[in-house]
């Protein structure tokens, strides 16, 4: 099996820099996808004096041109983060991470359009996912064999009042992706480990490995370590932790690149405390050109 691709293997470059300085000053949360035409389209989070999803195109898949950017206040939610961007028929379908008003819960929601830039206009819908106590957000989502989609959702619990930080990650399937059906939990903090406030995947691979954000306390919510994790071995699509943190970084994302190789994106902190968005390539595996 192919080493899973990891930050640190070459140089990295500042794809989008924080829009402001200091602490929760952020450009990250990115997922990332190949256009028809091989560019590379990105949707990302920042956050400065207030927050928003931007939806960004790139030749190289470095320097990137902002196609839409979309606001809380465009969807009448208290915040937006991670987002994920799909191709859907002709169209173009964005997974949006909304805070509810008012409440420590979050949901997804769902925006649909002809074009990447028209998502900024869609109308959006509240997805149905989790339970009464599941604030759920990030989303990771594949296409599944066959036509169907598959998506992991980070799930903050809401069951304890003052400690919502915590966080798993659950499965989902839909054969539209609209109508969704609920699989639960399939990875969670190790009690006693560096990650066991929580686990929250970021990324999947085609052979089901999976790279995923941990931390060991409520102190060191938003600063995430990544780690690894393999499907458990059983029919279902529970994924089994082990080891130590891989990076100091997270919401990593892996691209796979047609010639081989990846493009990584992922969220690096400052030495201000702000987080930069940064992206890095892996080689092609031997025999296949770079």
């Amino acid at each position: 099996m192919n080493e899973f691709p990891l930050p640190g293997g070459a140089p990295s470059e500042v794809a989008v820099a924080p829009p402001e300085e200091g602490d929760q000053r952020w450009a990250g949360a990115p997922t990332a996808l190949l256009d028809e035409d091989g560019a590379t389209l990105l949707a990302y989070r920042t956050r400065g004096s207030g927050d928003r999803v931007v939806l960004a195109r790139s030749d190289d898949g470095v320097a990137f041109e902002t196609l839409a950017e979309i606001t809380p206040a465009m969807l009448s939610v208290a915040m937006v983060e991670r987002a994920a961007l799909a191709r859907a028929g002709v169209g173009w379908r964005l997974y949006v991470s909304c805070a509810e008003p008012g409440t420590k819960n979050w949901f997804l929601g769902l925006l649909e359009a002809s074009t990447v830039e028209g998502l900024a206009g869609a109308p959006m819908r509240p997805l149905a996912l989790g339970g009464p106590l599941d604030a759920v957000k990030d989303p990771v989502l594949r296409r599944a064999d066959g036509g169907g989609w598959r998506m992991w959702v980070c799930v903050h619990h809401l069951d304890i009042p003052g400690a919502e930080d915590r966080m798993s990650s659950a499965y989902a399937t839909s054969d539209d992706g609209v109508d969704w059906r609920w699989h639960g939990t399939v990875l969670s903090g190790r009690p006693g480990e560096w990650d066991a406030r929580g686990a929250r995947v970021t990324t999947v691979l085609p052979d089901g490995r999976a790279a995923y954000d941990g931390r060991a306390t409520a102190e060191e919510n938003w600063f995430e370590r990544t780690g690894l994790a393999s499907p458990d071995g059983g029919a279902g699509p529970e994924l089994r932790a082990a080891g130590e943190p891989v990076a100091d970084v997270r919401y990593l994302d892996v691209l796979a690149l047609p010639g081989g190789g990846h493009r990584l994106y992922y969220e690096a902190r400052r030495p201000d405390g702000a987080h930069e968005l940064r992206t890095e390539t892996t080689a092609a595996p031997p025999g296949r050109p770079a």
